[in-house]
């Protein structure tokens, strides 16, 4: 997944809301232990609703695709409180392109989102090996912007929103049967 443009630039790392944080370096390492484990990462969305986090795979033909699946997601997230999207990608530096895991994510009500990546190489053995430290790359686009911080909802609103998707999943899975 590679067709995503997120803006870098020389400016001083900004500090990220340490909920965000967590989720996007828990991205990265989920990730990690993926590629380590030989299997391809499938770009995913990790939300984070009350003291629970809820993963979902966004497959695509398309960079595009996967984007819009995640954005769908994490945009009708009532009552969550952030959210990382993670995916294997690229940055381009120096003229060089480099393989890189990226997180970016947000928080409900801000403008912009975060970006932040491990760079990684193929080893000898065909292994990936990876930077120590992950790097904020920039801002990215942030799927809440349009959303209301969690408190602003009510435990029905946000029950209501999850217990309902939880039973149409059941219903979907017994009418299979």
């Amino acid at each position: 997944m590679a067709d995503r443009v997120v803006e870098s630039s020389d400016i001083e790392v900004p500090e990220i809301p340490e909920l965000l944080e967590k989720v996007l370096l828990f991205c990265l390492e989920e990730s990690k232990e993926k590629m380590r484990a030989g299997e391809d990462v499938v770009p995913f969305t990790a939300l984070v609703v009350k003291e629970n986090l809820f993963m979902e795979n966004h497959p695509g033909e398309t960079a595009e695709q996967c984007f819009a699946f995640a954005r769908h997601t994490v945009a009708n997230a009532r009552g969550a409180q952030a959210y990382a999207l993670c995916y294997d990608g690229y940055l381009e530096v120096d003229d060089e392109v480099k393989d890189c895991l990226i997180a970016e994510g947000g928080i409900p009500g801000e403008e912009e989102g975060y970006a932040v990546g491990v760079l990684y190489t193929a080893g000898e053995d065909g292994k990936p090996v990876f930077e120590d430290e992950p790097a904020y790359i920039g801002a990215s686009p942030n799927f809440m912007e349009d959303l209301k911080e969690a408190e602003a909802y009510t435990e029905e609103e946000i029950d209501e929103k999850y217990l309902s998707d939880c039973d149409e999943d059941e219903a979907e899975a017994e009418e299979q049967d």
